[in-house]
């Protein structure tokens, strides 16, 4: 401990061997400084606050109706971009600054300028924000900050719409577009529906299934044919053992015959009647009972003639009838003429549409193939279409929003204002450190002369530097002449400080009452 005060005090006597060295510097360095100080021009801070509320009521209210863009994220990026090149150009043009630039030089000397005093300061969650720009001049520094407040009120809200009007006419372009192919794809729509008109294919029914409906609506139809055609069989057999004339004594006998072909001829009618509402008189169905009446009508006629032909020519008591069971059977038979006639019909009719169906085995799958592809381009141009119609509404609600009702509302809390008072430089404070600066560099340059050139100040120092061991120290003594020019010396020292002292102290009187009161 008492070797590192001794060496602080050895350092000490060094430098104040070499006070005036370090006094003459401390002056010249002090002296500099406030010249420099006394030339710096004043720089003027203009400032404007201006408060972004992003809580718009028709946030909530237009949801999933118009497009909500991130008004955060606009913001944020605005306080980002304020101090770019394109917004530097334009507040040049705005405050009239660019008139001053002349050459490309100038020019980029300004924007710098200008990039380096602008600061923007605040917080995204206060949305708080305040602009400030220093400049020689209080009115252009006003202005720029002015310039700079209105590029950031409209610049987000203007790039919003010019993104919402540039999507709109991409919108417009696809609709065109889509419309476009559209009407094409229903033109070819129609030429292949004229062109296969008969062979389209069905709700949901393609050749193989119409081919296999076919052939189970043969088998049907054929198995049901075997069975007329079986039953015909029986009732003929039935036909054949019955005696077709009775033998009775009263001529009664045409009147069963005459009720049931009258009955049988109602219910066919009837039956005739209920197929009219389902089909046209050209339907199979219905020209088969309109065949199966006249025949019986023509069955009646006959039998109505010969059985009063039959009742005339006998004698009375001992008439001869037909027999009802032979009558019935024969009505029975006709009837399963017609259905085993009508059912060879169907039967043929289904053995065409196969052969037909058969025949154009090559052409129909292509066919429905050709369909498929036109109807899954049609929905496709469809959905698409519907699609871009409904984002082009949703597009113009958005431009509305945007034009109309403001997402983002700017409120300046404080307008641009320039004090009265420079904001630099603070006079005082460089005043004050230029003393400080200089007793530093003459303080230094002591200390360093005092190591390249180091003096023995001490017994430690020379029992030290020689090894040797010390007997004795001799005392210097000084006379009274030595000792007044020595006092002499160290009050013009003081006095050099004081000077410097009263010089720091007029400074500061003159910047801090008599410079502010001017």
């Amino acid at each position: 401990m008492n070797e590192a005060i001794e060496q602080v005090m050895s350092h000490a006597r060094g430098v104040w061997r070499r006070r005036w060295l370090a006094l003459a510097v401390a002056w010249v360095v002090t002296a500099i400084a406030w010249v420099v100080v006394y030339r710096l021009e004043n720089r003027y801070e203009a400032t404007a606050r201006v408060y972004v509320d992003t809580q718009s009521l028709l946030r909530p209210l237009l949801s999933g109706l118009a497009v909500q863009p991130d008004v955060a994220q606009q913001v944020s990026m605005m306080t980002r971009t304020l101090a770019s090149r394109p917004n530097l150009e334009k507040v040049a043009r705005m405050t009239d600054l660019d008139l001053r630039a002349k050459t490309p030089k100038q020019q980029e000397d300004l924007y710098n300028e200008l990039a380096a005093n602008i600061r923007l300061g605040g917080t995204d969650r206060e949305n708080l924000y305040t602009i400030a720009f220093r400049h020689t001049t209080p009115d252009v520094a006003r202005r720029v900050v002015q310039a700079l407040l209105t590029i950031f009120t409209e610049s987000s809200l203007g790039g919003t719409r010019k993104d919402i009007s540039s999507s709109q006419q991409f919108i417009d372009e696809q609709l065109k577009n889509y419309e476009a192919k559209l009407h094409e794809k229903e033109k070819q729509l129609e030429e292949f529906k004229r062109r296969n008109v008969g062979v389209m294919p069905g709700q949901g029914n393609d050749f193989y299934a119409k081919l296999g409906q076919i052939d189970v609506a043969l088998e049907q139809a054929k198995m049901d044919m075997e069975e007329l055609s079986n039953r015909k069989r029986q009732l003929q057999r039935q036909l054949d053992d019955q005696e077709e004339v009775l033998v009775g004594p009263a001529p009664v006998a045409a009147e069963p015959v005459a009720s049931a072909l009258d009955s049988r001829i109602a219910t066919l009618q009837q039956q005739l009647d209920s197929l009219r509402l389902r089909y046209t008189d050209l339907h199979p169905e219905i020209t088969r009972v309109k065949q199966l009446i006249a025949r019986l009508e023509d069955q009646k006629r006959q039998e109505d003639e010969a059985a009063r032909r039959r009742i005339q020519a006998q004698p009375v008591g001992s008439m001869k009838s037909q027999n009802p069971i032979y009558q019935q059977l024969s009505i029975a038979i006709a009837e399963a003429d017609a259905n085993l006639a009508s059912m060879k019909a169907r039967v043929g009719q289904l053995q065409a549409r196969r052969t037909e169906l058969y025949r154009s085995i090559d052409r129909i799958p292509q066919i429905e193939a050709e369909y498929t592809q036109l109807m899954r381009d049609y929905d496709v141009y469809k959905s698409n279409y519907a699609q871009f119609l409904q984002r082009r509404e949703t597009a113009v609600i958005s431009g509305d929003v945007e034009s109309k009702a403001d997402a983002v509302d700017f409120r300046v809390i404080d307008p641009p204002r320039v004090p009265s008072k420079p904001a630099w430089p603070n006079r005082p404070m460089l005043v004050s450190a230029a003393p400080l600066a200089g007793f530093g560099a003459g303080l230094g340059l002591a200390f360093l002369l005092g190591q390249l050139r180091p003096t023995v100040d001490s017994r430690r120092q020379l029992r030290d530097l020689t090894g040797l061991p010390l007997l004795g120290v001799v005392t210097r003594t000084q006379s009274e002449l030595v000792l007044r020019h020595a006092r002499r010396r160290n009050l013009m020292f003081f006095a050099a400080l004081l000077a410097m002292l009263v010089a720091y102290l007029g400074q500061m009187v003159y910047y801090l009452f008599i410079s502010a009161a001017a």
